[in-house]
């Protein structure tokens, strides 16, 4: 049972939005430390990430190759040089799994075994799972020859004989990636930062875990999509969005109480102090889209088990330190599921100045009850957005905001602050007064997405003293004090 989150959503706060791939180093290391740092000093109190998976080629870390695996890509090569496992011009995580495996402390070799243990239940699969993608060229598991494709216990038992050594490589891996992570946590915690995570409704389809409960999801016999994940055309996209996700059978989720989805949560939950449900409408209906449609348009709507499923995490976690991102078609249905079950929404004022003052973006609609963005990681910047609007809308959001003669993006980083929601996100693009080529993603494309990371000459002192200002005059900078129980000294990162 976790203990009672309800205090994180009940306060004033404040948050930057920035994926680890975007700190200067791109990893868990010491840039990490610093950020952290940064953000204690400006009175922020939240870090809000995106989902911390192994991607694909693409990048996106909305198509992960596990729901439970950490992306190796953020694991910091010179905190395992501190360990002691990497040479001075050693620079893999396959010399560092022989640095472990020839130098490694008692403890740390006790710890191993313990992570292997207690993670069994998704590392094992998963390790396999790696470690036979990368022998077929990376090509999808339902790709491959059908003993592996539908695991015939003979030949996974052949495959882990053969591949061994790196089926340990990707063990080690995991831990040395969950080692770093708590680290980090427990430092987040002692400057009084919580860490705020993404959970994607639904996973990749060439990911382990459907390749390992094909069973649970929409595929057929030979591993093939039948129905695909989307939504219909929406402001992102005249034809919609076709994800390409397989969808789940919920029955069978049903029956088994949930049981796949309580181990999916364990592991954020583990992870992060507060999760944001990806795509959380779809919890209550969701679109469903033959798999052989190019687009989403010719989807249906199917009702979904969502107030099943939360009351069985309720049941089971106690309360859940949840927020919904209910962004899109939203109908009664879907806000009455999240009110129901006490979790907050998502506001975002690039959405708000469409001229209707019934927007419930617009902050005059806010409630306590909610989260509020500038923009998200699907939006431009503040700024991009900004020089893309036209006359019309310009002079209807200056009105709005009465006319104030700073430039943008502070404007609408103040309406958001000065919200009487609860918690507010600011993605560090806004803070830094960035333009479009800082955009994170565009929904609906593939390239050019994911990439963009942030220099530390961006973020000067007189930054973070505005910053630091802003977010007290609104009563955001007393929100969690840093955890006592450390004592005088931060946790080291090692």
């Amino acid at each position: 049972m976790l203990k009672d989150h309800r205090g994180i959503l009940n306060q004033r706060r404040a948050g930057i939005l920035l994926h680890p791939t975007s700190l200067p180093g791109g990893t868990l290391g010491m840039e990490a430390y610093h950020f952290i740092d940064r953000l204690a000093a400006c009175g922020i109190t939240l870090w809000q990430m995106l989902p911390l998976g192994p991607t694909h080629a693409d990048g996106s870390p909305y198509q992960c190759l596990s729901a439970h695996a950490g992306s190796p890509a953020l694991i910091d090569l010179e905190l395992l040089r501190e360990e002691g496992w990497l040479g001075a011009h050693a620079a893999s995580l396959e010399e560092a799994f022989d640095g472990f495996l020839a130098r490694a402390q008692p403890r740390m070799r006790q710890a191993f075994a313990a992570f292997m243990e207690e993670q069994a239940f998704w590392l094992e699969d998963y390790a396999v799972f790696i470690a036979l993608r990368e022998e077929h060229g990376g090509r999808a598991w339902f790709e491959w020859p059908k003993p592996l494709r539908a695991r015939e216990p003979g030949a996974l038992r052949e495959a882990r004989v053969r591949l061994h050594a790196r089926i340990d490589r990707v063990r080690f891996e995991q831990f040395v990636f969950f080692h770093q992570w708590q680290r980090l946590k427990d430092y987040a915690r002692h400057r009084g930062v919580l860490l705020f995570g993404d959970v994607p409704i639904y996973v990749a389809h060439d990911s382990a875990e459907v390749w390992t409960r094909p069973d649970l999801f929409t595929v057929d016999e030979l591993g093939r999509a039948e129905e695909v994940a989307g939504v219909p055309p929406d402001y992102f996209s005249a034809t919609g969005q076709r994800w390409g996700n397989p969808l789940y059978r919920w029955e069978r989720h049903v029956v088994d109480g949930f049981a796949w989805w309580k181990a999916r949560f364990a592991t954020q939950l583990k992870l992060f102090d507060l999760v944001r449900m990806d795509h959380f409408r779809g919890l209550e209906a969701y679109w469903a889209i033959p798999a052989d449609c190019e687009t989403a348009i010719d989807g249906r709507w199917i009702k979904a088990p969502g107030d099943a499923l939360l009351t069985a995490l309720h049941e089971y976690f106690g309360h859940l330190p949840v927020v919904a991102e209910d962004l899109g078609m939203i109908t009664d249905e879907v806000v009455a599921l999240r009110q129901r079950h006490g979790l907050p929404g998502m506001r975002i004022l690039q959405f708000a100045f469409d001229g209707n003052p019934n927007n419930p973006y617009l902050p005059h609609n806010h409630t306590h009850d909610s989260v509020v963005y500038t923009g998200t990681h699907d939006n431009d910047t503040t700024l991009g957005w900004w020089s893309g609007l036209d006359d019309e809308t310009r002079t209807r959001v200056l009105d709005y905001l009465g006319h104030i003669p700073e430039p943008m993006p502070w404007p609408l980083i103040r309406a958001a602050l000065e919200s009487v929601a609860n918690l507010v996100i600011l993605p560090l693009q806004d803070v830094l007064e960035l333009g479009s080529e800082a955009r994170m993603n565009t929904p609906g494309t593939t390239e050019g997405n994911w990439r963009w990371r942030f220099a530390w000459e961006q973020w000067d002192e007189a930054r973070s003293e505005r910053l630091r200002r802003e977010v007290e005059m609104y009563g955001r900078g007393h929100g969690m004090e840093s955890d006592s129980s450390w004592g005088g000294e931060a946790p080291s990162p090692r």
